[in-house]
């Protein structure tokens, strides 16, 4: 390994220190954000307060009410509370009339619908979905998982449309998450899909309708998806003159994997714009973040690590405020997310078409979900990387891992496989490397040879220019160290992001790991240690241990030919693996086990390839090439080089006079 193959490796370590840096950043710069979002809610919340129905304990009689109980008898002060629930009622009555009155006074009850994927639970208060559990996925538990995941917490989710009502000379806010929907019973259809209709009786004929479909379909693309249709069945002569109906929609959601810190950084709201292909992200944050948009808006994700909860409004969101809230760590959640929108109202506006998608953050899944055929590249939520690293992913580690997956039923098997078929693909590069290094390890004497005949300063020109040519006639190229590096590089940043992010990890055991998607804990210490945590991961400690084996190898086989190597001792032996161990020991097992295996394929390949390589063969090689090369014409990138070192010689000549 020379220097270049070195700078390749720190490149590597700055990529990774880089990237956590950056997000880190983010925080900062989003806190002023943060705080026009607080100043809008509180305006919204004081607005909703002032149009909300009439609370009978806010009313002056129920004032009175409470300034009497001290002195009144019982049963005076029931009867005043009587009474001034009834005059609230009244009021209440007056503002939104008798329909709406009782609407918002009536019980709630709850329905539940299920297909092999999904059990969805309904409540007519606000019309809305008030639970979803997915039955292929459990919680993280410390022994047996057995408890199924829950998309959010019910307590805690709203759902709301918003407009307003004319009523005389001032018109008033309905908010449909105060009022209670009469739910008809669920109907089935031919095809398994389930249909659940509630509907809130707004004045006489004229109502809103919700109208969910659940789907049963055997179709990855339906099985998570739940369309959502908005009706307003005859209430144009309701309506007042507005412009849009508002959207407003909270959830919070539950921690579901082991690791707090690796899963709320993963944890975060996404969005698309129309006719984009790719997405927009909040970034991660421990505290809180937010964003106004005030272009059209496609869909907006509350994307946990590896479920989403995604409201689907293909083109029909006005922009919207959004933003998120970072639970603090033990309390059993992650997020609360928040987001304010509004779809156009015009007269004889009748339907809106909507959909939910509850499911799993799976890329064969997110790929096919489309709505009246409209792509929606929801995979896109799935953190595979820009650039050449997604392209991997995408092209070659998913459809690898796919076809594996297929017929292995080990996880660790199919991680093994993986990592030999990538280090079979670069091994002509490796070798190719190695030849290289081997030339220039048997060529040292004749370089030593030019640094005596060039000694001074003045004549690195020179001396850099000959040993060029003295590569030129070896045969030498002197990047061919760094080029299998640079090969890997790409490789190594892509299952860097496919393992945290590949849901098919997520609860698979492999020796003494139980989910190679978290990290695998073999010791829980009584204390944290700065940068490193409160445990021992053995797939971090045994990574880390077969880099330096690794670094060790190569110091060895280089340091002889290249004195300046001395200098990256510390660097390549004790500092890399260091780190590594030190970044690794909470990221997911599986990823520390494919490094694992790749620094051992790698150990074995270049012993391999030692005893593969004869140095005297190299060495008649090198005579001739170079007894070919003094006959033969110097290439254009020869002489380009040449000229450039002239040039650079005749500058520094100048510079002295």
């Amino acid at each position: 390994m020379d220097k270049r193959t070195i700078a390749g490796i720190v490149f590597i370590a700055a990529i990774f220190l880089g990237f956590a840096y950056l997000n880190g950043r983010e925080q900062k710069r989003y806190q002023e954000e943060m705080a026009i979002y607080q100043a809008y809610q509180d305006s919204v919340r004081r607005a909703q307060q002032e149009l909300a129905p009439v609370d009978s304990a806010a009313s002056p009689a129920a004032a009175a009410v409470t300034a009497a109980a001290a002195v009144a008898s019982p049963e005076e002060t029931e009867a005043a509370a009587r009474s001034a629930a009834e005059t609230a009622r009244q009021r209440r009555a007056a503002l939104y009339g008798e329909t709406l009155t009782a609407a918002a006074e009536a019980e709630s009850e709850e329905l539940t619908v299920e297909n092999d994927l999904l059990q969805v639970r309904f409540s007519t208060r606000g019309g809305q979905i008030a639970g979803v559990t997915l039955k292929d996925y459990t919680k993280y538990a410390p022994h047996e998982r057995n408890e199924r995941v829950e998309m959010f917490d019910p307590a805690a989710e709203r759902f709301n449309l918003s407009f307003y009502l004319r009523n005389g000379l001032n018109d008033v806010q309905l908010s449909t998450a105060d009022y209670t929907f009469a739910a008809e019973p669920v109907r089935r259809e031919a095809d398994g899909t389930q249909v659940v209709t509630m509907r809130l009786a707004v004045a006489e004929g004229a109502a809103l309708e919700y109208r969910y479909l659940i789907y049963n379909t055997a179709s990855p693309a339906r099985d998570y998806l739940i369309d959502f249709q908005v009706r307003l069945i005859d209430m144009q002569h309701c309506l007042s003159n507005q412009t849009s109906i508002g959207i407003d929609w909270t959830s919070l959601t539950y921690q579901n994997e082991r690791g707090f810190t690796n899963e709320n950084m993963y944890t975060t709201l996404a969005y698309r714009f129309p006719d984009e292909e790719a997405i927009e992200e909040l970034g991660m944050s421990n505290d809180t973040k937010s964003k106004e948009v005030s272009t059209k808006v496609n869909w907006v994700d509350f994307k946990q690590q590896f479920f989403s909860s995604v409201l689907i409004a293909p083109g029909m969101l006005n922009g919207a405020r959004m933003g998120f809230e970072t639970m603090p760590d033990g309390s059993g959640y992650i997020k609360r997310y928040t987001m304010q929108s509004s779809v156009d109202y015009a007269p004889g506006t009748d339907r809106y078409d909507f959909a939910f998608y509850f499911g799993p953050n799976r890329y064969s899944i997110l790929r096919k979900v489309s709505v009246d055929d409209q792509k929606l590249y929801l995979e896109r939520v799935i953190p595979l990387g820009w650039g050449i690293f997604g392209w991997v992913n995408r092209w070659f580690v998913i459809p690898v891992f796919d076809l594996l997956r297929n017929h292995i039923a080990s996880f660790g098997i199919i991680i093994l496989i993986l990592a030999v078929l990538i280090r079979l693909i670069i091994s002509p590069m490796t070798y190719k490397s190695y030849v290289s290094m081997a030339k220039m390890r048997l060529i040292k004497p004749e370089v030593d040879a030019l640094a005596q005949k060039y000694p001074k300063q003045e004549d690195a020109m020179k001396r850099q220019q000959a040993t060029m040519e003295l590569y030129r006639k070896a045969g030498i190229n002197p990047m061919g160290g760094c080029i299998p590096m640079l090969i890997q590089l790409p490789i190594l940043i892509a299952m860097f992001r496919f393992f945290p992010a590949s849901i098919e990890l997520r609860g698979e055991s492999f020796l003494w790991a139980s989910d190679l998607s978290s990290y695998d804990s073999v010791l829980s210490l009584p204390f944290t240690i700065p940068f490193y945590g409160d445990h021992v991961s053995l797939f971090a400690l045994l990574m880390a241990i077969s880099t330096f084996v690794f670094s060790y190898i190569n110091y060895q086989q280089t340091a002889s030919s290249q004195p300046q190597m001395a200098g990256m001792k510390f660097m390549m032996l004790y500092l890399m693996p260091l780190m590594l161990l030190c970044w690794f020991n909470s990221y997911a097992s599986g990823l520390c086990y494919y490094y694992l295996l790749s620094n051992l394929l790698t150990i074995g390949q270049t012993y391999i390839v030692r005893r593969m390589v004869d140095d005297d063969k190299i060495r008649l090689a090198m005579e001739a090439n170079a007894a070919k090369k003094s006959k033969g014409k110097k290439s254009r990138f020869q002489q380009r080089y040449e000229e450039l070192l002239r040039q650079q010689e005749m500058q520094q000549r100048n510079r002295k006079r």
